[in-house]
């Protein structure tokens, strides 16, 4: 699994025009299921994700997590992630998860990242052509992959 994780002063997602989540300071978290992915790597992105000290103490430092400053989370599928552009311009998707594998797997980790912040986690809709508007609070973006731990 691959995640991009942005922190945000807000965020949301827009599907034909109707606002179908939102999340004020927060987390939003673009996720790439790959077709090897699986409860590992679910347990251990939820792990990495909901205890980044990315968030400023009082004194400025970024020392808090998303868990320690109350914030919220929205999770938006993003198959895109899994982009293979090693070779000519147009990328491959053949590392991405076929949608039987993916969806509940991508469920299952909005559920665990729920659990694990104390609060529903916002999401986009699997599969759909998505609006995602955010503003991104540093900027601070963060890139992480289940295989490279």
């Amino acid at each position: 699994m691959k995640a991009v994780i942005q922190r945000v002063a807000h965020a949301g997602v827009t599907i034909e025009g109707a606002l179908k989540a939102s999340v004020g300071k927060g987390l939003l978290v673009l996720l790439g299921v790959g077709y090897e992915d699986g409860a590992d790597d679910i347990r251990w992105l939820v792990r990495k994700i909901s205890g980044l000290r990315i968030f400023d103490d009082e004194k400025g430092v970024m020392n808090r997590s998303v868990v320690d400053v109350d914030g919220e989370v929205i999770v938006v599928s993003q198959f895109t992630l899994m982009a293979d552009c090693r070779r000519g311009n147009r990328p491959s998707y053949i590392n991405a998860a076929n949608h039987e594998i993916a969806i509940p797997l991508y469920l299952e980790f909005c559920r665990e990242l729920s659990e694990a912040i104390g609060k529903k986690v916002q999401t986009g809709e699997f599969g759909a052509d998505m609006k995602v508007e955010l503003l991104n609070d540093g900027p601070v973006t963060i890139c992480l992959d289940s295989k490279e731990k």
